[in-house]
């Protein structure tokens, strides 16, 4: 077998190669043992009639596919992958020619690795926020710690909003009750929004023991078809109504919810875990814009394949996440007006961002030198076998040497990027205009 050609042209190989008679002749009598006992003769039983007479029967042709595709892993390994081209995809078969003496010339097309040339990815400047805590945000956790040992009380008292309202309700649209408008003893919260617009105003004012008949309209852009826009009676009856005692915020809260024994230290406790939950927050969004402004400066011709082959990733992983909630994929897209398709579309963008932000890390570690020991390695292993509560064995035969390395070095490449990055202060969102002249 000899490559006869190898043209390239962006990210697309395309290889002549001749493949020996010998090479073919095997994969023909491969393709003819495969396919034999589906093949009919007459005068033989499925299975036992001889090669040269189904091809005399359905032509010299009939193995020729099958005998490229048995044979094909081993002429791609030798005219391509030994040839130092690495690929991504899957190769496919565009021409194919059989010579009188058996010969076979093939083209093969296949997508390559792109190249990439870096830009700046050093000493980027990166606006970074401030971490500032205001006393709003500390009275807002504050009351948060309150609420957790606040208690419910009944009251002898028309509901008002806040108020938890026990009611039975029943909806009816047309007269006729719908389905999932009926409850019972259902505790509702008044002013939480939870029920469609004007249904919990109208329950305000009411009393236990009360009932009423309640006049609301579904929106527009409600879920059920059948009641969008609808106007529908709800027959209501109060049982309770309940309110929400809150305690003081003094001291005694102190005490109650954390382990200080004054308001203040609690404030000053939350005032600082707030600050460090910022700051982790802002740097997050700084190194996540520093990689992203050097994924700007980098020129990559990305291949549709790496594009497919990561949105295929999303997909599955996103897929498991929602059986998990007893939901699937095609049901999560419906839900939103769309098909698969419209959902591969919509993710398509932000795969191709993450196929680019890997090829910035990669191109980052090979530019600086970064390696991976295997103690490097090993230590990982340790710490995965850790986090998932995994015997280490168990953990090395699930994940590649190679693979933790390759995530290691992107770890190493992408904390060289954040660590030169120059934090800066943010631009003004909008600039005051200067005064025109007339």
């Amino acid at each position: 077998m000899n490559v006869k050609s190898a043209n390239r042209e962006n990210n697309q190989l395309k290889v002549v190669v001749n493949v020996e008679p010998e090479q073919f002749e095997l994969g023909l009598n491969k393709a003819y043992l495969k396919n034999r006992k589906y093949i009919a003769v007459p005068g033989f039983r499925k299975g036992k009639a001889p090669r040269r007479m189904i091809e005399n029967l359905y032509g010299k042709e009939v193995f020729h596919t099958d005998a490229v595709e048995e044979i094909f892993p081993e002429v791609f390994q030798a005219a391509v992958l030994d040839q130092g081209w690495k690929t991504v995809g899957q190769p496919s078969v565009t021409d194919m020619n059989v010579g009188e003496d058996n010969s076979l010339e093939l083209t093969i097309e296949t997508a390559l690795y792109p190249e990439v040339t870096l830009g700046q990815y050093k000493g980027l400047e990166v606006p970074k926020t401030e971490s500032v805590v205001t006393d709003e945000e500390v009275e807002r956790e504050l009351d948060k710690k309150a609420e957790e040992v606040s208690r419910i009380e009944t009251v002898d008292r028309p509901a008002e909003n806040g108020d938890t309202a026990v009611i039975d309700f029943e909806g009816f649209l047309d007269g006729v009750p719908f389905d999932g408008g009926k409850g019972e003893d259902y505790q509702l919260t008044l002013g939480s929004h939870s029920f469609i617009p004007g249904f919990e105003e109208q329950v305000v004012g009411m009393s236990a023991d009360e009932e009423k008949d309640i006049n609301v309209t579904f929106p527009e852009d409600y879920h059920a078809e059948e009641l969008k826009g609808k106007p529908v009676v709800f027959k209501v009856k109060v049982h309770e109504v309940k309110k929400t005692i809150v305690p003081e915020k003094d001291d005694e809260l102190a005490k109650d919810v954390s382990e200080f024994d004054t308001l203040d230290e609690l404030r000053a406790d939350l005032r600082a875990n707030l600050l460090k939950q910022k700051e982790e927050e802002n740097t997050r969004t700084f190194e996540s814009a520093a990689v992203q402004m050097a994924v700007a400066n980098l020129t990559v011709d990305v291949p549709a394949p790496m594009v497919d082959e990561q949105v295929e990733r999303e997909m599955e992983r996103f897929d498991s996440q929602l059986r998990q909630q007893g939901m699937s994929l095609e049901q999560y897209a419906k839900m939103f007006g769309g098909n698969l398709d419209s959902f591969k579309s919509s993710i398509r963008p932000g795969a191709e961002n993450q196929v680019k932000t890997s090829l910035l890390l990669e191109a980052v570690a090979k530019a600086e030198g970064l390696e991976v020991s295997d103690e490097e390695a090993e230590e990982e292993y340790k710490n995965l076998s850790e986090t998932y509560s995994m015997d280490l064995e168990r953990v090395k035969s699930l994940v590649a040497a190679d693979d933790i390395k390759e995530d290691l070095l992107r770890q190493k490449a992408h904390k060289l990027i954040c660590e030169s990055a120059v934090a800066v202060a943010p631009k003004a969102e909008t600039e005051e205009a200067p005064a025109s002249e007339e």
